[in-house]
């Protein structure tokens, strides 16, 4: 069989880089080893998918994390704006909510599959499902097509678009890398990138399963703040996930490999200072000041919080509240201004968002994707070595790559 292009990988970057080659009238080949396309894509944002975020260039560059240098052509070829127009154009409509962030006004990931499938079809891409490719096959630094478990395809392009290793079970599991190898590429150290971490506290069980909001965040390493931020924390039977600390684990995973000891330190009532909780702690007592101190936060606090804070506080849980003094009230606002964890890790790669490190950008040009080796061999997507953080960034990465790989495949 001979195309002029095959593709790679059935997720965003594969599926849109395969539509746009077919659009200049390539004849156009996606292979997808899974059953299905889009298989990671479908639980992103928790199944409603973060196509995009709403900033301006200036501004969504900060959120990339890793090279976002590389990105600047693929941003001028196609960035949110142009996202959105292709996806409405496609009948999906789309709607932006707090942070910028883009999702399909349908709130369905299976809706975003179905627009790029039908992407897929308006531009005549042939899809093979189910199929996994042995080796691609170069000549002379040249592509000359690929090697299937099943027989050979002949083609002058290649775009490889398989992925990282995060959610091996969608088909993510680092054959891209593999191939890039071969070929000469250089792979930079794979790590898990916004991973949910693993705590000290035993404690952190009893509180398993709960969620905050507007609560702030610290990362501390050698003393020194390494990310602050305001939003959204969840508190897991094994530690601490939720966007705000998937973005701090960025920061910190490299010193929790290097075994430096790492905390996060959680403000649950970043609204008010020091003094003005005092005030509202105060408040609340001289209301319940009958009542046994283990029934007097609940206007503060989530129910399943207050047992934790009222063991770390030391003071008895059946002491009358009257009978709490300055100090041991002030030390209870110390600790809901600074609820502390000790990190000792991070989940594994393959439940990070993203995957950090991958093939290197110096061997990449920015403005095709083409690699500077292999005459014909493209990449898109997340086996580039660039991460970002959580809100859309990612998403529009792999579709910037892929539509300028595709462009000028």
């Amino acid at each position: 069989m001979k195309f002029d292009v095959v593709v790679i990988g059935g997720g965003p970057a594969g599926m849109m880089a395969a539509g746009v080659a077919g659009s200049k009238g390539k004849k156009v080949l996606l292979i997808e080893k899974n059953d299905k396309l889009g298989k990671k894509l479908f639980i992103t944002g928790k199944g409603r998918c973060n196509l995009s975020n709403s900033a301006d260039k200036e501004e969504f560059i900060t959120h990339i994390t890793r090279n976002s240098k590389f990105l600047f052509s693929a941003f001028n070829n196609f960035f949110n704006d142009d996202l959105v127009d292709f996806f409405n154009k496609l009948g999906l409509k789309t709607k932006v909510e707090r942070g910028g962030r883009i999702f399909p006004l349908s709130d369905k990931s299976s809706d975003v599959i179905k627009a790029l499938e039908k992407h897929l079809r308006n531009n005549n891409v042939a899809v093979r499902l189910g199929t996994k490719i042995k080796s691609i096959i170069a000549e002379k630094d040249e592509i000359k097509g690929l090697e299937l478990e099943g027989g050979f395809i002949y083609c002058s392009s290649v775009i490889i678009a398989t992925g990282g290793l995060s959610y091996p079970l969608t088909g993510s599991t680092g054959d891209g890398y593999e191939f890039a190898k071969k070929l000469g590429h250089q792979i930079t150290e794979l790590r898990p990138s916004l991973v949910p971490l693993v705590v000290k506290e035993e404690f952190i069980k009893d509180i398993q399963g709960l969620s905050l909001r507007n609560v702030s965040v610290k990362a501390i390493c050698d003393n020194k703040v390494l990310f602050e931020d305001i939003g959204e924390m969840l508190f897991t039977h094994y530690g601490l996930s939720g966007p705000l600390i998937l973005s701090a684990s960025f920061y910190i995973s490299e010193k929790i490999y290097k075994n430096k000891q790492t905390y996060i330190m959680i403000d649950l009532k970043p609204g008010l200072t020091h003094e003005e909780l005092d005030r509202r702690l105060l408040k609340d007592f001289e209301l319940y000041k009958n009542k046994y101190y283990k029934n007097s936060l609940d206007d503060l606090l989530p129910k399943k919080l207050i047992p934790v804070i009222i063991k770390l506080s030391g003071i008895p849980e059946d002491r009358q509240v009257n009978q709490i003094t300055r100090e041991e009230r002030r030390f209870i606002v110390n600790l809901l201004k600074g609820l502390s964890f000790e990190i000792i890790g991070t989940r594994p790669i393959s439940e990070a968002i993203v995957t950090s490190g991958g093939v290197n950008i110096k061997e990449v040009n920015p403005k095709t994707m083409e690699s500077k080796i292999v005459k014909g061999l493209y990449f898109a997507g997340e086996i580039l070595d660039i991460d970002a953080f959580t809100g859309g960034y990612n998403l529009q990465i792999a579709f910037s790559t892929g539509y300028t790989a595709g462009l000028n495949c």
